[in-house]
């Protein structure tokens, strides 16, 4: 009885939000606007409390250890630190950058809508611009001149942003290689050179490539797309909550999906290492070569190809997914906001605005889940160096070189593949 009372006062409250915010009669948009109002931020909610449960539970289960000292050369143990103790003045610079591109950013978005509306939908032949007044003509190409100009410019900021970007990421990927590369001249019980080459090149890159990412991209990326929400809820609350409508799918689907191909991508990394050191094991001057060299490079090759078809897959997958949301949203965006236009609540232009603001509003979220994704990845690649280099690696070259069958980390079915 108490429970059916809840459901009844819940019902009665969500028809008061809906007919208070978007009073409508026909039944279809009474449905969207239930999805838009209410699912969506009930959605939002239950990955808020997710998302903190799981936080402090990762915290409660970490037990704080010393840690050692062979560990803290060459690298220490945070990665931000190292960071930003060899690149502070370019993260400055960088993020200064990023927010000046924000203003330019809503001016780009205001101004079409500024075009249809004031320029192209006005009756009167003269208009009064800050005291100022324009025929028609003349308030058009003073519009579309200062749209190209606001395009200009924010495009040169990002040119400058990415340039100075690419120049951090190649700093850092010399500074990184020169001291894994003294480390391991200088440890006690060197590997062969087959096995520090792909450290040197393919783990390297990734760490220092987020060099450039690590700061600017949440302040970069995180502005645009709070600079696009902003000016789409500027335009109509409504819009602006079917924007996010299934932001909270693909923030639950996309980063599964996505770590478990970062996983196989450091899969394929260990095994790229295994494949040099059987390379090595096949060289005819090495005194402790294998019995059975050229078998043991064709296993080698076989697993990395087929991690490699296993990435590919579900990376299509994944962008076939965010392909059908990016295009779902729209949908909302015609109904709801064409029944504004059609009530006069909104005009034109603000619609055309905010569909065009939308096509931009995917790129820098997808850029954000990446960019939680790739933290995640560089952060194990990082210690498994560190660690590496210490000679206390649980998953070195050597051993996985003299394991016996396939890795147990791998999907059934690429076990069966590989055997």
């Amino acid at each position: 009885m108490n429970w059916a009372i809840l459901q009844d006062h819940i019902h009665q409250l969500s028809e008061w939000i809906i007919t208070s915010v978007f009073p409508s009669s026909h039944w279809w948009m009474h449905f969207v606007v239930h999805v838009v109002l209410l699912a969506m931020p009930v959605a939002f909610l239950t990955l808020l409390v997710v998302w903190s449960v799981g936080l402090v539970r990762r915290r409660l289960a970490c037990q704080p250890t010393a840690p050692s000292p062979e560990l803290r050369a060459p690298f220490p143990a945070n990665l931000y630190r190292y960071v930003l103790k060899h690149t502070q003045r370019q993260q400055f610079v960088l993020l200064v950058a990023a927010l000046t591109s924000l203003p330019l950013l809503y001016a780009v978005l205001e101004l079409p809508k500024q075009i249809i509306n004031r320029a192209l939908s006005t009756e009167t032949e003269a208009v009064a611009v800050l005291g100022v007044t324009l025929t028609s003509y003349e308030l058009l190409f003073v519009l579309c001149a200062f749209y190209l100009a606001a395009v200009l410019v924010s495009g040169g900021v990002k040119y400058g942003i990415n340039l100075l970007k690419g120049h951090l990421s190649e700093g850092m990927t010399r500074r990184m290689r020169f001291a894994v590369f003294q480390a391991w001249s200088r440890g006690k019980k060197p590997c062969a050179p087959s096995q520090i080459i792909p450290v040197l090149v393919q783990e390297v890159d990734p760490i220092a490539g987020f060099a450039g990412e690590a700061f600017l991209t949440p302040a970069f990326e995180g502005g645009t797309f709070l600079t696009i929400l902003v000016f789409m809820v500027l335009q109509n609350p409504v819009l602006g909550a079917a924007a996010m409508t299934l932001v909270p799918v693909q923030i639950a689907l996309i980063p599964r999906l996505q770590r478990r191909v970062s996983a196989l991508a450091r899969q394929r990394s260990r095994e790229m290492r295994s494949f040099g050191a059987a390379i090595a094991d096949a060289d005819p001057r090495s005194q402790g070569m294998h019995p059975n060299p050229v078998l043991a490079v064709s296993r080698s090759l076989r697993r990395a190809q087929i991690i490699r078809l296993e990435i590919y897959r579900r990376k299509f997958f994944i962008k076939s997914l965010n392909n059908f949301i990016t295009h779902l949203t729209p949908f909302f965006f015609y109904s709801i906001g064409g029944y504004l236009v059609i009530e006069e609540r909104l005009s034109l232009g603000a619609l055309v605005a905010v569909l065009a603001a939308h096509k931009d509003m995917s790129a820098p979220l997808r850029e954000l889940l990446g960019y939680y994704q790739t933290m995640d990845d560089v952060r194990v690649r990082y210690d498994d160096i560190r660690r590496f280099l210490a000679g206390q690696n649980d998953v070195t070259p050597a051993t996985i070189v003299h394991a016996v069958g396939i890795d147990a980390s791998l999907p059934q079915g690429l076990r069966k593949g590989a055997a």
